[in-house]
């Protein structure tokens, strides 16, 4: 079968591989869709930064996968052939308190293994996973959508939990790509009043004005941003993983408001006293979500009619992976993704 496999230097590679075969507790997926997340593209795409959670394997790439189970090994009770699933992402060692609580995410156990970074991921016709990893997708929702919620969704929603967004509250994003995206939809269905979003890119601020995930999108200067929420949003969550936006969102923040910090990366310097202490400010770092989380967002897309592959601006055939990730790593597009038939 083909698969996708990313060397470093911004480049892809496409490989024939062996048809896995499904252990105990393992069930074999046809992909149907398979997105590209930012985080592929800034520390595996470009060059292998990772450490720890983030060491590249050299195994199939794509952390986001949705797809319909084809076969099963010995142990599978609760999912049979013909499922639409998604895949959460992370495999845990299931014993842990982060496993118990479904925070695979979090795992710290040397059998923890993501797919698409320690073990092989959606890039590919066929994916082999752990039945315990894999979510029912609706019928309402498309695989497009289950791709979109396996990373970038489910961390938009994580984080609008943790800062327990609602009618009562003006929204601040801080990054208009795909997750900003994703919060600015999903902040609307929870009732967030007023959604501002910045982003230096006018394609990218252009995109989120027309699918509804804010009621306002600028550049982002002070000067603006006054303008619009005065004394600052109640809410902020920043989705650039940029030093200078994250202290933007803290900045435009009002007295006594929540902040979610959720693009990774970026190097953030404050003034802890003025910026945190003396404005009651409650800051959350939020990775991802919880398998838990995750379910719960895919009933409420369901029920509140939305789909996620909304985002979604371009989408390549498997052959093409290498097209795919040039687009999305120039910044410009929405999500991107691979599908199948």
């Amino acid at each position: 079968m083909l698969a996708a496999y990313l060397p470093g230097n911004s480049t892809v590679r496409l490989a024939e591989v062996d048809r896995p075969v499904p252990g105990p507790g393992q069930v074999l997926l046809a992909m149907k869709a398979s997105t590209i997340c930012g985080s592929d593209l800034r520390a595996i795409y470009r060059e292998h930064l990772g450490e720890g959670p983030e060491a590249y394997q050299d195994v199939v790439a794509g952390h986001e996968p949705a797809g319909q189970v084809i076969e099963v090994g010995p142990d599978v009770h609760r999912l049979g052939v013909g499922a639409r699933v998604v895949v959460y992402h992370i495999s845990g060692c299931g014993q842990c308190d982060e496993c118990r609580r479904g925070y695979q995410i979090s795992c710290t156990s040397p059998q923890r293994a993501a797919y698409g970074w320690q073990r092989d991921g959606g890039h590919a016709e066929l994916l082999l996973a752990e039945e315990r990893d894999l979510l029912e997708l609706p019928d309402s929702l498309s695989y497009l959508d289950g791709a979109c919620v396996a990373c970038g969704f489910g961390t938009a929603y994580e984080a609008l939990c943790r800062v327990d967004v609602s009618g009562r509250d003006r929204l601040l994003i801080t990054g208009l790509g795909p997750v900003g995206l994703a919060v600015g939809l999903l902040a609307k269905k929870l009732g967030a009043s007023f959604v501002v979003g910045t982003d230096p890119s006018p394609e990218r601020r252009a995109a989120a004005e027309r699918l509804g995930a804010v009621d306002a999108a600028v550049p982002g200067t002070d000067e603006e941003l006054t303008g619009l929420l005065g004394d600052g949003a109640e809410v902020a969550v920043d989705c650039s993983g940029a030093g200078v936006a994250q202290a933007t969102a803290i900045r435009h923040t009002r007295r006594w408001g929540r902040v979610g910090l959720v693009g990774e990366g970026g190097q953030l310097t404050v003034d802890v006293s003025e910026a945190l202490i003396h404005r009651q400010l409650t800051v959350h770092g939020s990775w991802v979500s919880s398998t838990g989380r995750m379910a719960e967002l895919l009933e409420r897309l369901d029920r509140w009619g939305l789909h996620p592959e909304v985002v979604v601006s371009d989408t390549f055939g498997l052959a093409e992976a290498s097209e795919a990730y040039a687009l999305a790593d120039a910044g410009l597009s929405g999500k991107v993704g691979i599908v199948w038939p």
